[in-house]
């Protein structure tokens, strides 16, 4: 199918770094983005402490629209994070307290002022929670003004409810609300602040055109919906999730040094996709990039890793990960920069119950792993070893009981250099 010709600079840059799946009314939203000032929002609820990964593309639409010279507005979800979001899940997400979500609201909103500029310019970006409003209405008012709105024929169909109950999971009716939260947030955004548009994930997308259709059917005003591809890696997985976890945003949660690392171990066929959506390089530079082969794709995923780590950390932060990286994985070198998990050489009390009390001199691959924390258990440790493969100062292990004694420890800084997989991160484990 041949792609629309937009005159927008806001819609040509997203589409030529391959950010829109659906757009409700795409003439419409290109002429008002091509006349004036767009005012359009991303809602990210506070289920979490940090953003991750997989919310960073929608980090990045608002930020390709303020640089466009539109204006973003950045939903915190203090509402509708007490109801929880149930696209894409088979089961209810955990209910959080108001300290809880007071307290990974105030955790997260930081990573905004990092990719977007805030102040009170027409076109500055603003942060709204939406508890300032929906704590406000009554459950009679709410159902009255909004509920004659929507019909349960169609929230059915929508796939946020729908996949959850052909997989014959239940729905509370309190996640069923989800939906009419959402589009009132819009119709809300609208009348208070000239909100627009709505952006998200593609899985977004039943409750995006229910919010433009809330507003164009209440307020008889324009409101437009824009959704980005589902995005995975070529290998299939799911984006920002790996063997070790979600790949956080704020520093505390994950280290520079592991964030440089995740974008340094794209595979080939992802750095090209990543570049585009996640970094300010010219396209020209991005072609260049990914035309790249054979061992030269490498200078390709160390340019994403430093561009994508020096917008979140700071250049000073992204030299320093790839530093530390060249060294661990090229010049093979120890280095204290690398991350550090410590280690009882003298085991577990389990462990030193069956062996009655006495220091171990050796200890297993698989503890070994399990205390670099990436495993999570001894059992899962085993696995990956015998699967994945696993390096220990640079040998090759694939047996879990194979043990390593304290005068085999690496002699620079007196740790276990700890490696995952062939491209994996490194982590020092240290006997104490």
């Amino acid at each position: 199918m041949t792609e629309p010709v937009f005159k927008s600079d806001f819609l040509k840059t997203l589409q030529a770094r391959g950010y829109i799946h659906q757009i409700t009314h795409p003439e419409e939203l290109d002429a008002a983005a091509a006349a004036g000032v767009v005012v359009g929002y991303v809602g990210f609820d506070a289920t979490a402490k940090s953003l991750h990964v997989g919310n960073l593309i929608s980090v990045m639409m608002l930020r390709r629209l303020q640089q466009a010279g539109g204006k973003p507005v950045v939903i915190i979800g203090g509402g509708t994070t007490k109801v929880g979001d149930p696209t894409g899940r088979d089961s209810s997400r955990p209910h959080l307290t108001d300290a809880d979500i007071a307290a990974n609201i105030a955790s997260i909103r930081s990573v905004f002022e990092i990719f977007l500029t805030f102040g009170d310019g027409p076109t500055d970006a603003i942060l709204i929670n939406n508890d300032d409003w929906l704590s406000q209405y009554g459950y009679i008012q709410f159902l009255r003004e909004y509920g004659t709105h929507f019909t349960v024929n169609r929230m059915l169909a929508f796939d946020s409810v729908k996949l959850r109950l052909e997989r014959e999971q239940p729905m509370t009716f309190l996640e069923f609300n989800y939906m009419l939260m959402q589009s009132v947030d819009f119709l809300e955004l609208n009348r208070r602040h000239n909100v627009t548009l709505q952006m998200g994930g593609s899985d977004q997308w039943g409750n995006i055109v229910s919010g433009v259709d809330l507003v164009r059917r209440v307020d008889q005003k324009a409101a437009f919906g824009l959704t980005t591809p589902l995005l995975t890696t070529a290998s299939g997985g799911k984006m920002g999730k790996t063997a070790q976890g979600a790949i956080w945003l704020n520093s505390d949660q994950l280290s520079p040094y592991d964030y440089w690392q995740f974008w340094r171990n794209a595979d080939d066929a992802d750095v090209g996709k990543f570049l585009k959506l996640f970094t300010d390089l010219p396209l020209d530079e991005i072609t260049r990039l990914e035309a790249l082969e054979g061992a030269e794709i490498n200078d390709a995923k160390k340019a994403l890793a430093d561009a994508a780590t020096t917008m979140l950390h700071g250049g000073g932060e992204a030299r320093k990960a790839r530093a530390t990286s060249e060294k661990a994985f090229e010049l093979g070198l120890a280095t204290a920069d690398l991350p550090t998990r410590q280690l009882l050489w003298v085991g577990t009390t389990e462990e030193q119950e069956r062996n009655e009390g006495k220091a171990f001199d050796r200890r297993s691959a698989e503890a070994l792993l399990k205390a670099s924390e990436l495993s999570p258990s001894l059992g899962q440790a085993r696995k990956k070893i015998q699967n994945e493969g696993v390096w220990i100062n640079d040998e090759l292990v694939r047996d879990p009981s194979r043990t390593f004694g304290r005068n085999e420890a690496d002699a620079v800084v007196s740790a276990f250099r700890i490696r995952l997989g062939k491209h994996g991160r490194i982590v020092l484990v240290k006997p104490v």
